[in-house]
């Protein structure tokens, strides 16, 4: 009997369900056969960052949604998706738990700089596609040195120096404060800074960092009032970007600030911290804000909005990070859909790197996926978006910045 498992939440309980008439087909590549193809994911269900679970949520009713309309070439995808806490250690784990138990055919949108960071080297010796992971890394467009690794959000060192031109136009000649988590994914943030400032870099900014495990940021913002500047960049995840908001707000600080698109959405972070603390806060965009006006009647946003009533209709439909998940899974079946009847590991890694004008109706006008095997960024544009005490209003043209 064809049967299709989800695992949410590392050890959770195994669902299985039949797919009618039972074939027989031999294993043409791992994790492929003629009914079926195993896809692999580390998430945060757990740990700090466990408001990114929903992302996986999402991404495994939306592959429902897919199997419901009957699959991608004649088969259905089994998604298997595990909690790591993030945690890199059980990253490790979990990754070789789908790689060498599972035999997933690829890894799809694991979760974090610091976890995927973890199983970088292992799944590119091991020859596995690691398809869009949950980050926006720089080291993810690394073709040369990891060439089965390939990004999906924009690179955060772009978003950074989009971030510090944007702040430089608000003050000429001002400092720019940066507060960031001490890991990749923080420092990303530090080197786009750097890009745009140059020499003047060390005189020009004060630069403090947390862990991921700290319980408050609340002195980091206080030492960085103290250093007099006039911009702060917030290269944070969602819990100590709110904890941020709700400080400058006590504290009377009002930096022109400029928040890590990964923790700008209205339900999570902003309802939490008080949306009239957040006044003025500015982020990236590349996804249509749930919780525009703007986009009420927009196609893409109700067939989103459709799709979320029948398949998750208890999810909070502000967060942003849903309409993320249910992005990067139709990307991930546009993949499927290339590769046809091939779904090998090296056609997958192949098609990953082969898209073309790819429209996803939940990223925003004028953006589309463009890759190739020199261009490992699908999405290399955003845009500037500023919160009014409601949604946030965007501005400006569409953006992109270069890495060399």
């Amino acid at each position: 009997m064809i049967t299709r498992r989800r695992v949410l939440g590392g050890a959770a309980a195994t669902i299985t369900v039949s797919f009618g008439v039972p074939r027989i087909a031999a294993q043409t590549s791992p994790g492929v056969t003629a009914t079926e193809i195993r896809i692999g994911n580390t998430m945060s269900y757990s740990g700090p960052v466990s408001g990114l679970g929903i992302q996986g949520k999402t991404m495994d009713a939306y592959f429902r949604k897919v199997n419901d309309d009957g699959g991608v070439a004649g088969r259905r995808i089994r998604f298997l998706t595990y909690d790591d806490g993030y945690s890199p250690p059980k990253t490790v784990e979990q990754v070789r738990r789908l790689v060498e138990q599972d035999q997933v055919a690829c890894l799809f949108s694991n979760l974090g700089t610091p976890t995927n960071s973890a199983v970088l080297r292992y799944l590119n010796q091991r020859k596995v596609p690691n398809l869009f992971p949950s980050t926006g890394a720089d080291k993810w467009s690394n073709y040369q040195d990891f060439p089965w690794t390939i990004g999906f959000p924009p690179s955060y060192r772009i978003e950074a120096q989009l971030y510090a031109k944007h702040i430089l136009a608000m003050h000429p000649g001002g400092r720019i404060a940066i507060l960031h988590q001490n890991d990749d994914f923080g420092r990303d943030y530090v080197h786009g800074v750097r890009d745009v400032l140059g020499p003047k870099f060390e005189e020009a900014t004060k630069v403090l960092s947390y862990e991921s495990t700290d319980p408050t940021i609340d002195q980091q913002i206080i030492s960085l009032q103290s250093s007099g500047c006039q911009g702060l960049v917030l290269a944070v995840t969602a819990k100590f970007a709110s904890m941020s908001i709700r400080k400058l707000y006590e504290i009377g600080w009002k930096p022109t600030t400029c928040v890590h698109y990964g923790a700008n959405s209205v339900g999570v972070v902003i309802q939490p911290a008080g949306p009239e603390k957040a006044v003025g806060l500015t982020t990236a965009a590349y996804l249509k804000d749930p919780t525009d006006p703007a986009w009420a009647q927009d196609p893409g946003m109700l067939e989103w909005r459709a799709f979320m009533a029948r398949y998750m209709p208890d999810a909070d439909l502000t967060d942003a990070n849903s309409v993320y998940g249910y992005s990067a899974a139709q990307a991930m079946v546009q993949v499927l859909q290339q590769c046809g009847q091939d779904a090998s590991r090296e056609n997958i890694m192949r098609q990953a790197t082969n898209l073309k004008d790819v429209e996803i109706p939940t990223l925003l006008p004028g953006i589309r996926l463009n890759s190739s095997p020199t261009n490992y960024r699908p999405i290399r544009q955003m845009q500037l978006q500023r919160f009014n005490g409601k949604t946030y209003d965007r501005f400006g043209a569409l953006m992109e910045g270069s890495v060399s």
